[in-house]
């Protein structure tokens, strides 16, 4: 792996889920020190889970609750391509990943009419939050990433030289040169054609700082 060539990344995110963010941050953190391309493509917590009958019913709620900005995201990439999503997805999650919690639809609303106009995107799309306009949208861009992976993933999903994988799921955000590691050895594993899977359980709530 030669680091100083150029890599893509395709990374697909919902943008409440807190392991989203530490990976798409940590992307960030690499592509500062790495010439790196990453295309933001959006998918849903809503629809990973639309079929599943054991979900706790506090659970389901936010998870139905989530889709809002997931669709305002879709309503961006609709309008806008898919290049703004990155802008936009910067904006609100400096808005809703300042602490840990789990927000309600009230807050993402709040999260996106501060974020919008942050980044440079019409204040308006917030009403995406509430219509099924975009929706056809949001599903076909979330199959298009859970095609690459199979059924039986989370968020985010990433494809890196060629492979694509769930995760990674960080819960911190690798930074400098622990980011660079982490990043080579993600393509490390990754490049394995015979590697599935590394997992532990979380013990502590992710560190969004």
């Amino acid at each position: 792996m030669d680091p100083r060539e150029t890599v893509t990344v395709d990374f697909w995110f919902d943008p409440v889920c807190p392991y989203s963010w530490t990976a798409s941050r940590w992307l960030h953190e690499t592509a500062a020190r790495r010439p790196l391309v990453v295309r933001h493509h959006v998918m849903s917590l809503f629809l990973l889970n639309e079929h599943r009958t054991d979900l706790a019913p506090g659970y389901r709620r936010s998870v139905v609750e989530s889709r809002g900005p997931a669709r305002v995201a879709t309503a961006v990439a609709t309008r806008f391509g898919e290049e703004a999503l990155d802008g936009f997805y910067t904006a609100f999650g400096d808005c809703v990943f300042d602490v840990w919690r789990r927000p309600t639809a009230a807050e993402y609303r709040d999260a996106l009419r501060d974020s919008l106009p942050r980044a440079g995107l019409p204040a308006g799309f917030v009403d995406a939050m509430d219509t099924e306009e975009h929706d056809s949208a949001m599903r076909a861009s979330h199959e298009a990433g859970v095609a690459l992976v199979g059924s039986d993933v989370g968020t985010p999903i990433t494809s890196l030289d060629g492979v694509a994988f769930s995760g990674p799921v960080l819960n911190a955000i690798p930074r400098g040169d622990d980011a660079l590691r982490v990043f080579d050895g993600t393509r490390l594993l990754g490049g394995y054609p015979q590697f599935y899977e590394l997992k532990r359980t979380r013990t502590r709530p992710p560190v969004l700082a």
